[in-house]
């Protein structure tokens, strides 16, 4: 399991390389082991609810659509990323799906 030394790592690192943390997926297990003010530990970025420990990043090509990365908050790396257009209609439709695509990888390595 992640600790919050280990999930500050992974934001460092990210921000280190010009991601910009967006929003995070959060389990109660987490959230409960955190304890604290967990909105301060993340930027003030939005905190979803969810079955899965996760955040999201983005970062700005030179052309094209967005980057966009879902990290596994996990001691194991995983991350899954995707090029979207944020101005498209099926822009979270497209999030969901990559959720979901880290979400059925972790839990076969499980």
């Amino acid at each position: 399991m992640i600790d919050l030394g280990g999930i500050t790592d992974i934001l460092e690192t990210y921000k280190k390389y010009g991601w910009l943390l967006r929003r995070v997926l959060i389990s109660e297990w987490l959230r409960n082991e955190l304890g604290g003010d967990i909105r301060a530990t993340f930027g003030g970025v939005p905190i979803v609810p969810s079955d899965i420990d996760a955040a999201w990043f983005s970062r700005q090509p030179q052309e094209g659509p967005t980057a966009w990365e879902i990290r596994h908050l996990s001691v194991n790396p995983y991350a899954l990323v995707e090029h979207v257009d944020e101005s498209s209609a099926d822009f979270e439709a497209t999030l969901a799906d990559v959720e979901g695509r880290l979400r059925r990888a972790v839990r076969r390595n499980l």
